[in-house]
């Protein structure tokens, strides 16, 4: 049993949190949480934080229905935070004379939570947390929120910009620039801007008016005279050339159209659900299986990234009978080097999906086309990814290894959010079984889907919780072989 510390749950996977209590040997502590009817998110810490080690666990997936009982009730919780009804109804009549009463159970039966709705509860438990002088913050993260929206402004395609012809040499010694704006580093004898070096303008004359002695002429105010600072010789633009400020010829400003794969206007959502969680008061980050892992530089508080690749590895062997003929394979480019990491650790053969973007004809919107790098005729192929979603990826994946001859064909996952019209893509797939873990819900999915089935990663996350609470090393629980 683990002593002096607290284990919050949040609302979006209590039943996550059950499990990791009952390993550590220490029940949930107390918490209310609840919407009011306005939509503003309520949070209130029946047990003292003070002095303690405290655990937030929250996860992040398509959310339950308020109402079911799987998330947070009007008043209460999923672990009895609310002691007695007759305070419950009491602290509900109060509300309402308020004028923010919390919502009726009907209306929220309707309602689902979301990611973000996740998100705020997260961050004012933690502010409620802080504000109790708890001696430490750790929040657990099994699904890392806003994962798949780095910090990168586009992708490795090339120029941000193109659609204008190179620099062309006009006369000996100066260069027409077709770009809007002159370049930040200018050529030989052409200056950056309108200026002392610009074509038609007389240094002599232009300072002959200024001197410093008493009497003496002055220079005139701005734009009263043509051989000051201010004079239209200077600010006045040569015929034929443009800024960006300048919107004289439209037909230059359109000139520029945006490349393909450039994504103009990208906020930078990394960064900033960091900088949140941060502010908040979060001491430590406790996730698994980053989709980006360049998100652990976005804070400045320790980030533990574990894996569920020893999970999958121990599937592979006690499930899948004669699984030294099956065939690892990644379905893009960017899975290559975790589904490569297993297939080395347990000595499989390897390939990988190439998916490509080629546009029928230039004026078309670009579609996704795949290709396969690799033998899979007359084997098993077991397809490993870090997250699944919509799961058009991995359907359209078997789809082509089914083509190509695969026997048998099945997915394993870390996280299975399965938003929209997943479970029903599923069903009709050439999948023939899909592996996840358990870091998001998946109660509703496995209902309605017989090719579904879960792994528990909580012990995991018990384990990594024990060893920092305890001060112990967390290194080994990355070491595969």
């Amino acid at each position: 049993m683990v002593r002096n510390i607290v284990l919050l749950s949040g609302s979006s996977h209590p039943a996550f949190v059950d499990s990791v209590a009952a390993t550590l040997g220490v029940p949930p502590s107390s918490r209310v949480l609840a919407k009011f009817s306005s939509g503003e998110t309520r949070c209130e810490i029946r047990d003292s934080v003070r002095g303690k080690d405290v655990y937030i666990v929250q996860s992040f997936g398509v959310g339950p229905d308020v109402g079911s009982g799987s998330g947070s009730g009007s008043v209460g919780g999923a672990h009895g935070e609310v002691g007695e009804a007759g305070e419950g109804e009491n602290e509900m009549e109060q509300s309402n004379m308020d004028g923010g009463g919390v919502k009726d159970a009907a209306v929220e039966a309707k309602e689902k939570h979301t990611v973000n709705d996740y998100f705020i509860e997260l961050c004012i438990m933690i502010s409620a947390c802080k504000t109790g002088s708890a001696r430490r913050i750790t929040v657990v993260l099994p699904l890392f929120p806003y994962s798949r929206q780095p910090d990168l402004p586009f992708s490795k395609v090339g120029a941000p910009l193109v659609g204008l012809s190179p620099p062309k040499q006009q006369e000996k010694g100066a260069v027409e620039y077709t770009f809007e704006s002159v370049p930040a580093t200018p050529g030989p004898n052409i200056p950056r801007t309108a200026g002392l070096g610009s074509a038609g303008v007389d240094v002599v004359e232009m300072m002959g008016g200024a001197t410093l002695g008493k009497g003496e002429p002055q220079t005139p105010p701005r734009g009263t005279s043509t051989a000051g600072w201010a004079s239209p010789a200077l600010v006045q633009q040569q015929p034929g050339s443009y800024t960006t400020h300048d919107y004289e010829n439209p037909s230059l400003m359109m000139a520029l159209q945006a490349r393909s794969g450039h994504k103009q206007f990208m906020a930078h959502a990394g960064s900033l659900v960091a900088d949140l969680l941060t502010c908040a008061g979060a001491d430590r980050i406790l996730t698994c299986d980053l989709h980006e892992s360049s998100y652990q530089g976005f804070f400045d508080i320790p980030v533990d990234n574990l894996h569920a690749r020893p999970l999958l590895e121990r599937y592979i062997l006690k499930n899948i009978p004669k699984y030294r003929d099956a065939v690892i394979v990644s379905p893009d480019a960017g899975g290559a080097k975790r589904a490569t990491a297993i297939a080395d650790s347990l000595g499989l053969t390897f390939a990988l999906i190439h998916k490509e973007r080629r546009p029928p004809k230039i004026s078309e919107t670009p579609k996704a086309t795949m290709m396969l790098v690799g033998n899979v005729a007359s084997r098993v192929c077991i397809l490993i990814d870090d997250l699944v979603d919509t799961a058009s990826t991995i359907t359209r994946a078997a789809k082509l290894l089914k083509r190509e001859g695969a026997v048998q064909v099945i997915a394993l996952l870390t996280h299975g959010v399965l938003s929209g019209d997943a479970i029903a893509r599923i069903n009709a797939s050439a999948l023939d079984k899909i592996v996840v873990t358990n870091t998001v819900a998946q109660e509703a999915h496995q209902e309605t889907c017989a090719k579904l089935e879960v792994l528990d990663v909580s012990g995991r996350f018990a384990e990594a919780i024990r060893r920092v609470h305890n001060g112990e090393s967390v290194s080994t629980l990355f070491q595969y072989d």
